[in-house]
């Protein structure tokens, strides 16, 4: 599956948006216009305007849609909330090469608000995976107290973890640990 840069950059930050939620032993990390003004820095998000409390409001309502979509038992549930959410945006694609970036697609409308600019943007980049049928691609990891979102775009879709340097990563020690406590306990046991 061929993925343009303006599609990567969406879903890095739809994956974004769905781990800034407040989860378990992890707390809310777009609580204030201040967090939202670095999320939009950070993702380099473009015509967003000034922001506000509404914003932050109407965003953590995408963020919520976005994260049924991650939750989605099935591909046709996956596809209603995406529909629902690039309708909701009133999606007007468009070609634009601000900022120094080359030609490349909109699918917000000209002053859409942030929430509907990411509604729009977002769900485009996971409808291509859907269209693509990869939408197993759209993951959560699997460590046990994580749950993160991510999306696999390693070449066998082997991903497992939302980051493999942590979760990953303490997840093998754990095994490795209890391996050599039950090797120890096996050769101290009576032959």
């Amino acid at each position: 599956m061929l993925i343009t840069h303006d599609t990567r950059c969406a879903l890095e930050a739809v994956v974004d948006l769905v781990n800034s939620a407040p989860a378990e032993g992890r707390a809310e990390t777009l609580a204030s216009v201040a967090e939202l003004e670095d999320f939009v820095r950070t993702h380099d998000l473009s015509d967003t305007g000034v922001l506000d409390t509404s914003d932050l409001q109407a965003l953590h309502g995408v963020r919520a849609r976005f994260a049924e979509v991650f939750a989605a038992p099935d591909s046709a549930t996956a596809v209603k909330i995406i529909n629902e959410l690039v309708a909701t945006a009133g999606t007007t694609p468009r070609l634009t090469d601000h900022d120094g970036y080359d030609w490349h697609v909109h699918y917000f409308a000209p002053g859409a608000s942030l929430a509907d600019h990411l509604a729009a943007d977002c769900g485009m980049a996971l409808a291509f995976f859907v269209v693509a049928d990869e939408r197993e691609r759209l993951r959560r990891c699997e460590a046990p107290d994580c749950g993160r979102a991510f999306v696999d775009l390693s070449r066998n879709r082997s991903r497992r973890y939302c980051d493999s340097r942590t979760c990953g990563n303490r997840l093998h020690v754990a095994a490795y640990r209890a391996r050599r406590r039950e090797a120890t306990v096996n050769e101290g046991a009576p032959h």
